[in-house]
């Protein structure tokens, strides 16, 4: 039996590796769109820091690993699925067959449509090609300016910081990282960062790059103002690499919709990682998370059915922990609440340290969201509170009263719902 798996970043080299564990004598190949040996993405901003080098993204070490375990990896990039006919067309004219198909091609910037955005100067922070032309530019004392303070900005902002440039950062949004931070969070994200020296626009967003003759960039914003760059960097979001799916019959909405094997709306056809839509216990709906180890887990789950072992996704993970320039931030579950929930805030501003903040959503007597700033000791309870669905009973309204008692709670109630459990075995 032949496996093709479209792309050879984490998920990809992972299911294929699952793959050979479970079937010694299948074929299998590995199709990526980039010179380097597979690497990971989220290793680039330590690369930029300078605690690791290229090597150091690698995903495998060793140089034969993938000729060891017999993994044809194939430089390329899918233009078009027949379903019909099981066959991938590549970027070259080729054709590669499948008895198995994983869609593993994960996601690409999404660049706004600004004038002076493909000039010189402006760079993505997604490839090894892209971290060396950073790296280049962000000598110390370089004026940066970067575009979005999300999840992924605010990674790649710390590597800046850390590199001695001169940063400013704008953010669409009214604040930092406001796809996983409530207000009060994000702005203490925000305060944290002017407090390290990071200038940071919110509610603004650029309208031009512009570059005189000796191409040194003048970038306006929204709110008026005018920053001088030597370095633009484009931190706006990304997109699921789905446009080859085009007239497939592979069902698409964000990203590939697949059900809890992972199997897309056609047999065969199994998806993962940033490109794949799963379904979330949790907020009950199918959600795109970009996360790793969501990718890893999904991977896993699609190659043991790739090879007829009947596997179930246990649910999206929807887990966000941020390190931002020393404060540590986190976001669980449905951390915006949802209707008729209750919800409790603790703010504690400390200018020298950023502050503490938890904000605790629940709906009944179970904890479905929460958002931490400054909280390290908690977080591990809030995962287990919210991913377990534990039913907390009367120590939700003493989390009502003081949100600080959650590993109580969850000692307590964590401990009830297994012994339940084991009663009712």
């Amino acid at each position: 039996m032949k496996h093709l798996i479209l792309g050879a970043g984490p998920a990809g080299v992972i299911a294929a590796e699952t793959i050979r564990k479970h079937a010694p004598d299948d074929e299998i190949v590995v199709v990526g769109d980039e010179p380097e040996a597979p690497y990971s993405r989220m290793a680039i901003p330590y690369l930029l820091i300078g605690n690791i080098g290229e090597e150091g993204t690698h995903l495998r070490h060793a140089g034969d690993h993938y000729d060891r375990l017999r993994i044809e990896l194939v430089r390329g990039r899918a233009v078009k699925l027949d379903t019909a006919a099981c066959t991938v067309e590549l970027d070259d004219g080729s054709i590669q067959s499948y008895d198995r198909l994983l869609i593993a091609t994960g996601s690409s910037p999404a660049t706004p449509p600004i004038p002076g955005i493909a000039g010189p100067g402006v760079h993505s922070c997604w490839t090894l090609a892209d971290a060396r032309a950073i790296a280049a530019l962000a000598q110390p004392g370089a004026r940066v300016v970067q575009m979005g303070a999300g999840f992924i900005g605010c990674i790649i902002m710390e590597a800046l910081a850390a590199r001695g440039v001169k940063l400013s950062v704008v953010e669409m949004g009214d604040r930092m990282v406001p796809r996983m931070m409530g207000p009060t969070a994000g702005g203490m994200i925000k305060s944290w960062c002017q407090a390290q020296g990071v200038e940071v626009h919110t509610g603004a967003r650029v309208e031009a790059i512009e570059r005189d003759a000796s191409q040194a960039m003048k970038v306006r914003l929204s709110d008026g103002a005018v920053l001088d760059a030597d370095l633009v960097i484009s931190a706006t979001g990304v997109k699921p690499n789905i446009g080859f799916l085009k007239d497939s019959g592979v069902k698409c909405l964000v990203g590939v919709l697949t059900d809890e094997h992972l199997q897309t709306s056609v047999p065969g056809v199994y998806a993962a990682g940033d490109c794949a839509e799963a379904f979330d216990k949790v907020s009950g709906k199918t959600i795109v998370s970009a996360i790793q180890p969501n990718a890893a887990e999904q991977a896993r789950v699609a190659a043991l059915n790739m090879v007829g072992q009947r596997a179930e996704l246990k649910g999206v993970t929807q887990i966000n922990v941020l390190d931002t320039l020393g404060l540590i931030s986190a976001s669980f579950g449905n951390w915006e609440g949802v209707p008729g929930g209750q919800h409790v805030e603790l703010t504690e501003p400390d200018a020298r340290t950023g502050g503490r903040h938890l904000s605790l959503q629940f709906e009944d007597d179970r904890l479905v969201g929460c958002n931490a700033v400054g909280w390290t000791q908690h977080v591990g309870v809030m995962r287990g509170l919210v991913e377990g669905g534990v039913h907390l009973g009367e120590w939700k309204d003493k989390l009502l009263d003081d949100p600080t008692l959650l590993m109580a709670a969850y000692l307590a109630s964590a401990q009830a719902q297994h012994v339940h459990a084991h009663a009712h075995a």
